[in-house]
Parts: structure tokens; sequence; C-alpha cells
């Protein structure tokens, strides 16, 4: 597959064919994608939610500033990142690198106590400031493999996060909304599918040394 073909193809889309739904099959891969997505330290402090409840999707259009792609969409993907990010969090982590990778106490235990001190000289806005971050790369790892799967995206900034939390739920689930992204196949009539990409030179935005 001619992957620059593929961002070529993709764009923000605008208007979702309301009766065509992502597979079962490009959802998990979807799925195994946002999990397999790097983040710093490798301490993953996101979760995805998956939503194709289309009263769900209703209930969050007016939160999204009345956006329709929110409710069009076969599915709407919320982008969360965790709220408690604490010793027992890291130590999580560890623990699942020594599980899986059998890796001894004796290599592990000076990058944990690292991570966990300077976990503790961060203040939750910054913990969460760097948490958006690593959702970031997750959001833009998704849109890639939508592209390649021939799914389209609308990656979304413009909603409440306070109001979304409410609607799902999430404080109970120690989790705050970051980012949404509705994912699904473009309507015949959405006018931006066919007009041409503007993006600066590459000269312009590339440095080769």
């Amino acid at each position: 597959m001619d992957i620059i073909k593929q961002l070529n193809w993709r764009y923000a889309t605008k208007s979702f064919d309301t009766q065509r739904l992502v597979s079962d099959k490009d959802i998990k891969a979807l799925t195994e994608a946002f999990n397999l997505t790097a983040t710093s330290y490798g301490l993953q402090p996101l979760k995805l939610m998956v939503i194709k409840d289309k009263d769900l999707q209703s209930q969050l259009v007016p939160v999204s500033y009345n956006q329709k792609q929110v409710g069009e969409a076969s599915h709407l993907l919320v982008f969360c990142i965790e709220s408690q990010m604490d010793t027992a969090f890291i130590t999580s982590y560890f623990d699942r690198v020594k599980s899986i990778r059998n890796t001894e106490d004796a290599i592990l235990d000076p990058f944990k106590t690292f991570l966990i001190e300077d976990f503790k000289n961060k203040s939750q806005s910054e913990k969460e400031a760097w948490a958006v971050k690593q959702a970031y790369l997750a959001l833009g790892n998704i849109m890639t493999v939508c592209a390649l799967l021939n799914i389209d995206a609308c990656p979304m900034e413009g909603f409440s996060p306070s109001d979304y939390d409410t609607v799902l739920g999430l404080e109970a689930l120690k989790l705050k909304s970051v980012l949404v992204m509705p994912i699904g196949y473009r309507a015949k009539d959405d006018f931006m599918a066919d007009l041409q990409k503007v993006r600066r030179p590459i000269k312009d935005t590339v440095i080769m040394r």
C-alpha cells in the first residue's frame, strides 16, 4: 500500500455516511494500534473509549459545539488520560515489565525509583499536561491507521471535556477526556472530500542537514 497516497486521501471528514459502519475487525485493529502507541517511559497514561451507542453519541453532540460528525459517525473515539498517576500506577508498569520480560529487580529498581520521585515532584496539572501529550501521539497513530484501512476520521479538540466526563461517567473511572475522533465513512455529499490539500512546501517545513 502507498502510505503517502493514503495520507493524501484522508481529510478531516465533515459529513459521515450514517448507513455505513466500521467492521468489528477494523475496530479491533484500531484498538490494538492504540494500545501499541509509543508513550513516554512506556507508562501509557491513557484509555480509549469506543462509543457505538447512537443515543449516547446524540447526547454528546450539544457538548461538542453541535458538530454533527459526533452523532453521524459509525463510532466515536474518546481519548482519555488517567487522573491518578501515582506510585501505584508507576509500580504497576514495572510489575508488567518484570512479568513479561522476566527482568530482574536490580535492573528495574533504579529507573523505577527515579520515576516515582519525579512524579511525586510534579503537580497534578503538570502530570496531566504530560499525559495529554501522550494522547496526541495516540490520536496521530490512530489517524494514520484509519487512513491505511480506508476509514475516515475527524480529529477534534472542539468539545467540552467536563460535560463529556459527566455524560460518560469518567470521573468514577478516574479518567478525563482530552480528545475525540469520530470515525466512519465519508458521505457522498461531503464537499470537503474532493478539495485539494493545502500544505506548506516541504522545503519550508523540513530541514535536512
